[in-house]
């Protein structure tokens, strides 16, 4: 059980969280802070002073003003008005990391709503009760109002859930789980729909996955620098200790320990230069590296954020609007995120084309019956499209604007777009990982000599699922398997971050 307070969630801890499906619930501090801003904006409310967003209308109707008997029904009018999502839905791991990231910024006693919603959502956390919720729809700007919509519509009994499996009304999970909807308090609509939880939970899930892949690239690239008899002088540390970069370092250190005691690598060379896909593997790697460590620290402080608006401060006595929903922050870390994991995957092609290209000793496309077979020719094609999509997805959103709200809101992050976009490029990028480690491991079947005892246990295990290929067959299934080999792959979390 975690337990959710204002102390500061780290990297580890979220993992912990999020992975080891750890139920949450509101701490004795939480819960007091919760209901202390309530009672001020209950107090504040009263004494019929105009509060953007409490008793004025939202957007270009902010002049608006409401009245006191109308208040709960702006707040619904809100939900439901906003949630206007369209395209392809939330996958469910990231709708329940929403979850948890809109109560964690709830509970620090700045946001004016009610204990009961909050645990409401708790409730659909621990339950796994995950609202349905569309793709398409937020500018990263007044929050993810479209998004957060859908996901506040089930506590009014609105919308549709995944509940066991299955896709249902709302209305009929309330009464499953024997719960009435929630009454929203004034404010409490603009609190679900103001914040940045839908970039926040694709870009920390992209996070995690990204530190993933980078370890991953380490490894298939040691793979194929060894299957390409490749030399292991780039590496040396001395190297990069005259040119410190942080994740260069810690590539170099990576592929030396991944090929220490290699037979292969130690053997004489012909060759005095491999190509640069190979011995600029630590450049490379390392920058996306250190793209991760950048993106982590923005990220994480957004974790730790309150991002709604207003803001209620009720110790100074103070309820104050501003802007704290707009996610450029976030944007602009999501699409350098993408580029860096997009270059994994453009340098990962490159050494699939190596592999197959019939140099060094090894069979042209990876067959001993070139002609006959055609080998491991196209799914170097497969990559190569794989790749050049990445690039095309990696123009960055956050350099768009577009006006909205007649003139109010007339700056925006696209923070959305980039989120859904980093999220396919992460895709896309484990796709080509896992066509390197299959042309890796194939060429590697066609040396004499041994790797280093990690790598061939590693590849040992790989081919209990993806053997060798010494015939033509259907690789669109042997990809889906080395695919799914990655995809199963856990490492400890010292060895990512």
């Amino acid at each position: 059980m975690h337990k959710i307070d204002n102390t500061y969630l780290t990297l580890d801890k979220l993992h912990r969280i999020i992975y080891e499906e750890v139920s949450i619930e509101l701490s004795e501090d939480a819960i007091s802070k919760i209901q202390s801003c309530r009672s001020f904006l209950d107090d504040k409310t009263n004494q019929n002073n105009p509060i953007y967003g409490i008793n004025t209308g939202f957007g270009s109707l902010c002049n608006e003003s409401i009245s006191s008997d109308k208040l709960e029904d702006l707040q619904i009018n809100l939900v439901v008005s906003h949630a206007c999502g369209f395209g392809d839905e939330v996958p469910a791991s990231i709708v329940k990391l929403m979850l948890f990231l809109k109560v964690q910024s709830l509970s620090y006693g700045f946001s004016g709503v009610q204990l009961e919603t909050v645990n409401r959502l708790i409730d659909f956390y621990n339950n796994d009760i995950f609202p349905v919720i569309y793709q398409q729809g937020s500018l990263g700007a007044s929050g993810d109002l479209a998004p957060l919509a859908h996901l506040s519509l089930p506590l009014l009994g609105l919308g549709e859930v995944y509940y066991k499996g299955n896709k249902i009304k709302s209305e009929q999970m309330l009464k499953d789980m024997g719960w009435e909807p929630i009454r929203l308090k004034s404010k409490e609509g603009l609190a679900l729909l103001n914040g940045t939880q839908f970039m926040s939970a694709y870009a920390l899930h992209s996070l995690f996955n990204s530190y993933k892949l980078s370890y991953i690239a380490d490894l298939t690239g040691a793979i194929s620098l060894d299957a390409y008899d490749g030399r292991i002088e780039p590496f040396n540390e001395l190297v990069h200790l005259i040119r410190p970069h942080k994740g260069q370092l810690k590539t170099a250190k990576n592929i030396s320990e991944f090929l220490d005691g290699s037979e292969l690598i130690s053997s004489e060379k012909v060759n005095v230069q491999d190509p640069y896909s190979l011995r600029c593997i630590p450049q490379v790697h390392g920058a996306t590296k250190d793209a991760l460590e950048y993106a982590k620290n923005t990220i994480i402080t957004e974790i730790n954020s309150v991002t709604d608006n207003p803001n209620v401060f009720a110790n100074e006595g103070k309820v104050i609007s501003a802007g704290n929903f707009h996610g450029q922050p976030l944007a602009l870390v999501m699409d350098h995120l993408a580029i860096a994991l997009s270059e994994l995957g453009s340098i990962s092609e490159r050494r699939i084309y190596l592999l197959i290209s019939g140099q060094r000793g090894l069979p042209a496309y990876l067959t001993p019956n070139a002609g006959l077979n055609s080998g491991f020719m196209i799914p170097q094609y497969t990559a190569a499209s794989i790749a050049s999509q990445n690039k095309q997805l990696c123009t960055p959103a956050s350099v768009d604007s577009i006006v909205s709200s007649n003139g109010q809101e007339d700056h925006v992050s696209m923070g959305a777009n980039a989120a859904t976009k980093l999220f396919k490029v992460a895709e896309n990028t484990e796709r080509i990982l896992s066509i390197e480690l299959m042309t890796a491991s194939q060429a590697l079947s066609f040396r004499g000599k041994s790797s280093s005892d990690f790598i061939e246990s590693f590849v040992g295990s790989f081919r209990n699922d993806v053997p060798v290929i010494t015939n033509d067959v259907v690789l669109h299934d042997k990809m889906k398997l080395s695919l799914q080999f990655i995809q199963d792959l856990s490492f400890e979390e010292s060895l990512l971050y």
